[in-house]
């Protein structure tokens, strides 16, 4: 049957049921915004939550201190194992699997001021790979710490974006001089805005940061906060971590199988359980479309069933005068794939739409902020489309059955 046919007999039934097939189609546009917007959300969501994991630690696994459970070589349980420099060198010496090692120490309640204005925060003091490590990347005109200023134990300090307003409001702190527990620093830089999760002692942007060496003249600590590393590979985390276990076992004096004597917090298998559970999301948001448009489907065979009857005796002409029963199903599935597709196209163009000016909304409140970018993928739009094809074509076989099946004789009498 020619093309143009089809189309004639389409445009005729829309003419007659146009309230029907505005509703049905209104219905597919209904399930395709549902299942595109709730999957680009969905993905927009879990970018922005990994992004803000990603934000707190660059793939890494922080090692702290712990205290042991077991007795080892004649010492008690019960001991507090501290981590000192050396203790970093040797790692690095020692496992092969691992890529960077940055020590840092950490002092609580130190005190920064610039004229009357003052606050009070977490100091760390760290080499310069940390900024990787941690993503702590300066807003331009100003730099992270450098070798020259871990070598040379200069007093400059970086900064978090929230506290560098506190302490120097509007004016452009870069290069000016503050006070750290009343030793003058000089501020060189401050780090860009940053959404963050997984935080260790509060947020970075309200962190101080001081050369490692420049922290070891000024303060008496003697042991580190933590010992944070990045692996060569994501697959040798778990090789890495039970060899931390028996280098610094050996080196600490503690039993290897002792899980108390040192705690990790393993941002690598996190965010891998992360991505697990938002993919199970997307799933769920996934079914829960397709569930909308499978009712919107129902709605197409529905009004194909209505059409069927009421042109039962245009089908006994067609059928009178030498129309075969496949140019009959031909017809009924051509016209309720039309519908699915005409629907699902207006629908991914509509939450093209709505994606797009959400996307260009100032967001200025946090919450909203981590709803993230939407996403539409080719994942989306592929599965989608399929969908809908399955729609039309099942919702238009039954109805396009029964029309091939009816009697020529009969059709001709039906009032």
């Amino acid at each position: 049957m020619p093309l143009w046919m089809l189309l004639s007999d389409f445009l005729h039934d829309l003419n007659v049921q146009k309230t029907r097939v505005f509703l049905t189609t209104f219905a597919i546009i209904w399930g395709t915004l549902s299942i595109v917007l709730l999957m680009a959300f969905g993905r927009g969501f879990k970018n922005r939550i990994v992004a803000s994991m990603l934000n707190a630690g660059n793939q890494i696994i922080r090692v702290y201190g712990g205290q042991t459970s077991m007795k080892y070589q004649g010492l008690p349980e019960g001991r507090w194992i501290r981590f000192t420099r050396e203790d970093a060198d040797v790692l690095l010496q020692s496992i092969p699997q691992i890529q960077e090692v940055s020590p840092s120490y950490g002092r609580w309640g130190v005190r920064l001021k610039n004229g009357t204005r003052t606050a009070s925060t977490y100091l760390e003091a760290v080499f310069p790979n940390f900024e990787f490590i941690r993503t702590m990347y300066p807003k331009p005109g100003g730099r992270f710490l450098n070798d020259m200023d871990i070598q040379e134990k200069r007093r400059v300090i970086f900064l978090g974006s929230v506290i560098t307003e506190e302490i120097f409001g509007d004016e452009d702190p870069i290069g000016k001089e503050l006070l750290l527990d009343g030793v003058p620093f000089t501020l060189v830089g401050v780090m860009q805005k940053k959404m963050q999760m997984g935080m260790s002692n509060g947020p970075d942007d309200r962190r101080a940061i001081i050369p490692f060496t420049t922290f070891e003249s000024l303060y008496p600590h003697r042991y580190l906060r933590m010992i944070t590393i990045r692996p060569n590979r994501l697959t040798d985390t778990e090789l890495i971590k039970s060899e931390l276990y028996r280098v610094l076992g050996r080196k600490l004096r503690f039993n290897h199988s002792d899980k108390e004597a040192i705690d990790m917090w393993d941002f690598i298998t996190n965010i891998k359980e992360m991505e697990k559970v938002f993919t199970g999301i997307e799933i769920f948001m996934g079914i829960v479309g397709g569930l909308t448009l499978l009712v919107a489907g129902v709605g197409v065979a529905n009004i194909m069933y209505v059409v069927v009857k009421e042109r039962t005796r245009e089908i006994g002409i067609k059928k009178a005068v030498g129309a075969k029963s496949r140019h009959i199903i031909i017809q009924f599935i051509f016209e309720s794939l039309l519908i699915a597709i005409l629907g699902g196209t207006i629908g991914i163009f509509l939450s093209w739409g709505i994606i797009k000016i959400f996307s260009m909304i100032p967001v200025q409140n946090q919450g909203i902020a981590y709803l993230g970018t939407p996403q539409i993928s080719k994942v989306v739009l592929f599965t989608t489309t399929i969908i809908l094809g399955t729609i039309g074509l099942i919702a238009g076989v039954f109805p396009a059955r029964k029309a091939a099946k009816l009697d020529p004789v009969e059709s001709l009498r039906y009032e």
